[in-house]
């Protein structure tokens, strides 16, 4: 019997899936097409098209966020990995496993400096690890080191393909060869024994005076109900980081709500503390310097860390627990059930949005946050809502909100979907809502419009610039013109509608909901 031969491309496609990998968000170029026409012959990844990079970098992200597997990208050459890089930053920050696969010229043509030549690694290698492709034999251990080390960091790894070594053939490697370790995914390293016992004693020694923040799988249920049980023996305060990643919400948990963005709110809830134990989050700095005050937020001498980041700090939290000798949490720790409705007559604020999304909140929805106006409002009110999941922009890029729900949806089909989604930075990945609308995906965006760049306008308060000139109002004005998000949304093939008051976006998003396919709710603030 003649050996099986397949091309580079297919090698991969193989390679992939045999290590889990079901996705692909692609926005491929002419270098991509052998991996383009692999996909027609691998019915076990899903290819999801997306119209920018951006967006397939981001919905790579959520979906990984939500089953802890990598999603993969398909990007064309240097130029396309670069439109990509903002939210894989995102991405690294969340400690997500994104593989990128991307196409270069193909390994003759390299030497000539072609228009589109660039040096693809070292893009690669600001959000991670870079894999080159020397020769078609490489190509099927290339592919599965790649998937491996984003699961093991967990983050960003890229692969470069040239596009001779994607057409050429090869034997094809039997899966009975293949690793034992097929479905990668996300590990975490236990955390020793000896550190949480030490962790103990201080904290018996500070009680009240001390501070936990969850990050990581420390923020899964069982990872914060074993935090409640600390905060209820001890007195303890419990805070996420300040943009969590995945954050289960609701529910009968702990009100635990996120470390306050500005320094100056952050430095009064730690400050004052004998001890701030970090559970699977980096120590808490200043997102930017200001004069004046000191870039990390915790006094140097009070931090310990518990589990850091990648280590399993669920595990960590549970036995903390028990060695304290924690019983159940009492009811002043967990969050009360949220009351009903603001106002119906209300005007939307970022207070009465924010309570009106959680009242109106479905079991098991996933909400992306992305923006300050209405997204800190309601994750402080969605403490008692029903059980949901709570992603948030863990990078600080903006423009990953859209996308990351498009990913989240792709990742659980049957949960309900929302994108809570600031006007501006909605606007840096509104194509997603193409792809929403082709992949006829459950998500609800509820875009607050307040047309402005108002994080920006806060920031020139806080510079002393109370009134502003010409120049600093147009910069920070998103209203001349108005985006008329509706007739943006039906372009893009997305129904809207719009809301003005309490009871305009109960209805509209309970009706959303309700429905099949993706919808958008243009709140007007």
């Amino acid at each position: 019997m003649a050996e099986e031969t397949v091309t580079g491309a297919e090698a991969l496609m193989a390679a992939a899936v045999q290590k889990g990998v079901r996705v692909c968000f692609a926005n491929p170029g002419t270098t991509e097409m052998p991996l383009v026409a692999a996909l027609d012959r691998t019915p076990d990844v899903r290819g999801v098209l997306g119209l920018q990079e951006n967006v397939c970098t981001g919905a790579a992200d959520g979906y990984a966020r939500i089953t802890g597997r990598a999603a993969m990208t398909l990007l064309h050459l240097g130029p396309g990995l670069a439109n990509g890089l903002a939210n894989l930053h995102n991405a690294r920050r969340a400690h997500t496993p994104v593989v990128n696969v991307v196409g270069d010229h193909t390994s003759w043509h390299l030497p000539y400096d072609a228009p589109l030549t660039s040096d693809i690694a070292a893009l690669a290698t600001t959000v991670g690890s870079a894999f080159t492709v020397a020769g078609r034999e490489d190509i099927d251990a290339a592919t599965r080191a790649a998937i491996d080390d984003a699961h093991r960091r967990p983050g960003v790894a890229t692969l470069i393909v040239p596009a001779d070594h994607q057409q050429d053939l090869a034997a094809a490697v039997p899966v009975a060869s293949r690793s034992a370790a097929e479905s990668a995914g996300r590990r975490h390293a236990r955390v020793d024994s000896g550190r949480v016992k030490e962790v103990a004693t201080r904290i018996r020694s500070a009680g009240a005076s001390t501070v936990l923040i969850l990050g990581g799988d420390a923020l899964t249920r069982r990872g914060q109900q074993a935090a409640g049980r600390i905060a209820a023996l001890t007195g303890a305060a419990l805070f996420s980081e300040t943009f969590p990643a995945v954050a289960e919400r609701g529910a009968g948990l702990p009100a635990i709500d996120r470390l306050p963005y500005f320094p100056e709110a952050a430095i009064a809830a730690l400050g004052d503390r004998d001890l701030v134990v970090i559970a699977g989050a980096e120590e808490p700095v200043a997102y930017f310097g200001y004069a004046g005050l000191p870039s990390r937020l915790a006094r140097p001498e009070t931090l310990r860390s518990l589990a850091r980041p990648g280590e399993d700090a669920e595990e960590a939290l549970l036995e903390l627990a028990d060695l304290l000798g924690a019983a159940e949490p009492a009811d002043s720790i967990t969050a009360p059930k949220a009351g009903g409705l603001p106002d119906p007559d209300a005007p939307l604020t970022g207070a009465t949005v924010g309570q009106t999304v959680a009242a109106c909140l479905p079991e098991d929805a996933i909400v992306s946050v992305e923006g300050g106006t209405c997204g800190y409002p309601f994750y402080t009110a969605s403490a008692g809502a029903s059980a949901h999941t709570a992603l948030t922009n863990t990078g600080g890029a903006i423009g990953q909100g859209l996308p990351v729900a498009l990913g989240a949806a792709i990742a659980a089909p049957d949960r309900p979907v929302i994108a809570l989604q600031s006007d501006g930075s909605g606007l840096y990945t509104a194509q997603a809502l193409w792809s929403m609308s082709r992949e006829n995906v459950n998500v609800t965006v509820l875009i607050a419009a307040n047309h402005t760049y108002n994080v920006l306008r806060t920031e020139l308060n806080r510079h002393g610039e109370s009134a502003f000139g010409p120049k600093a109002a147009a910069l920070t004005s998103l209203s001349d013109p108005r985006v008329d998000w509706i007739a943006l949304a039906a372009g893009y093939g997305v129904p809207g509608r719009r809301a003005t008051t309490v009871a305009e976006l109960s209805q509209a998003l309970q009706a959303a909901i309700a429905s099949d396919g993706p919808h958008l709710i243009e709140m007007s603030l």
